[in-house]
C-alpha cells in the first residue's frame, strides 16, 4: 500500500536569513563609499577588521557553546552587526576599540541570549553605546574631509603614528550643542564643511544610506513603517521646536534629518526584525519613539547624537508595544486586555 501524498500547501518564501542579510550588507554600500571618498581608507580598513573579529568571536563563542560553527556563520547576522558597526565608528578609531566594540556586539548583544532571534537589544547599538561611554575622545575624532593619506590613515588605526594635532573637527552637531554665542548663519560660516543643513559631508553621506534604504523597502527585506515613523517623528518633533537661527537655535527639521546618523538608523537599525516592535502599527510607534528620543538627546542630553540610546531604549519598549498592536487574528474577536476577576 502506497504511502499517502503530502498535500497541504507548503509556501516557500525567498526571504531566507542568509538572503536578507547579503542584502542589507549590500545596501550599506552607497554609505560605505561615500564615506570612504570623504574620509579616506578607514572606513574600508574598519570594515575588514571589524568583519574578520565579529565571525572569529562568533565562532569562539559558537565552539564554547558546543554548536555548529558552520551553520551559523552562514546565516550572515554577525557580518551584518560588523558592517553596522565599521560604518558607525570613526573612520581611524583605533584597532582595539574596533575589537572591543564588536566582541561586545557579538558577546553580550547577542550570544549571551542564545543566539540570533533571541536577542532583545540591538547588538550594534550594544557595542557602540559600550565604547562611546567608555571611550568618548577616540568616538568624537573624526577627521576632516579629504585631508588623510591611505598610509597614514592605516598608521593611524594600527597605532604605528599619530596623525598631527588638528587633523580632527567637531561635526556639526557637536558644534551646534556647544554655540552658545554665533547666530546658525555665523556658525555656518565660521565653517564651510559644515554645508547647508548636516554638513557638507554627513549629508551626503545620510543620503547615501537613503538610497540604500530605499533599495530595501523596494527588494521587500524591510517595510516602510518603522523608517516613516522615525523620520516623520523626528521632523515633527523638530518643526514644533524649532526656535530660529539665532544662537539658542536647536536646528531646523532638515538639519536633523541630515545629520548624525539619522538615516542610517532608520533604515538599517530601527528595522531590525529581532528587536524591534513585529505588527505595522507597532513598526511606527517603536519609529516614531525613537525619533522623538533622538530629538530629546541631541537638544537636552549630554551626548550630540542619540540614536544608540534612542534604540536601546525602545528596545525595552518593543514587547509592551508589540502587546497593545498585535491585530486580530483572521476569525476571532479582538483580544481582551487585562483580566478578569476570578481568574
Amino acid at each position: 500500500m502506497a504511502l499517502p501524498r503530502i498535500t497541504s500547501p507548503h509556501a516557500k518564501g525567498s526571504n531566507r536569513t542568509q538572503r536578507v542579510m547579503l542584502l542589507v550588507a549590500a545596501a550599506c554600500a552607497p554609505g560605505a563609499l561615500v564615506l570612504t571618498w570623504l574620509f579616506g581608507i578607514g572606513t574600508l580598513v574598519n570594515l575588514v577588521w571589524a568583519s574578520v573579529v565579529a565571525l572569529a568571536v562568533e565562532a569562539a563563542i559558537l565552539a564554547a557553546r558546543q554548536r555548529p560553527i558552520a551553520f551559523f556563520l552562514k546565516d550572515g547576522s554577525a557580518l551584518v552587526t560588523a558592517v553596522l558597526l565599521a560604518l558607525a565608528l570613526p573612520p581611524y578609531a583605533p584597532w582595539w576599540l574596533t575589537l572591543v566594540a564588536v566582541g561586545f556586539a557579538i558577546v553580550f548583544g547577542k550570544q549571551l541570549y542564545g543566539g540570533l532571534g533571541q536577542n532583545p537589544f540591538n547588538p550594534a547599538m550594544i557595542g557602540y553605546v559600550v565604547v562611546l561611554i567608555s571611550f568618548p575622545i577616540e568616538m568624537t575624532s573624526w577627521p576632516k574631509p579629504h585631508t588623510v593619506g591611505a598610509w597614514d590613515g592605516i598608521q593611524q588605526i594600527f597605532g604605528l603614528a599619530a596623525l598631527p594635532d588638528g587633523w580632527s573637527q567637531a561635526t556639526a552637531l557637536d558644534s551646534l550643542k556647544i554655540n552658545k554665542s554665533l547666530t546658525m548663519d555665523e556658525l555656518w560660516a565660521q565653517n564651510p564643511a559644515f554645508g547647508e543643513f548636516g554638513g557638507k559631508a554627513v549629508e551626503w553621506v545620510n543620503l547615501a544610506f537613503l538610497l540604500g534604504g530605499l533599495f530595501l523597502i523596494y527588494k521587500k527585506v524591510i517595510s516602510w513603517h518603522a523608517p516613516l515613523g522615525m523620520l516623520g517623528a523626528l521632523f515633527v518633533i523638530s518643526l514644533l521646536c524649532w526656535n530660529g537661527s539665532g544662537s539658542d537655535s536647536n536646528g531646523s527639521p532638515l538639519f536633523h534629518l541630515l545629520t548624525g546618523a539619522t538615516m542610517l538608523g532608520a533604515f538599517f537599525i530601527v528595522t531590525d526584525p529581532v528587536s524591534g516592535a513585529t505588527s505595522n502599527l507597532g513598526r511606527i510607534l517603536f519609529g516614531a519613539g525613537v525619533g522623538v528620543l533622538v530629538y530629546i538627546i541631541r537638544t537636552w542630553g549630554g551626548y550630540p547624537d542619540g540614536v544608540a540610546f534612542a534604540v536601546l531604549l525602545m528596545n525595552l519598549c518593543a514587547p509592551t508595544i508589540d502587546y497593545y498592536t498585535r491585530p486580530r487574528t483572521y476569525g476571532h474577536r479582538k483580544p481582551e486586555r487585562g483580566f478578569k476577576l476570578g481568574e
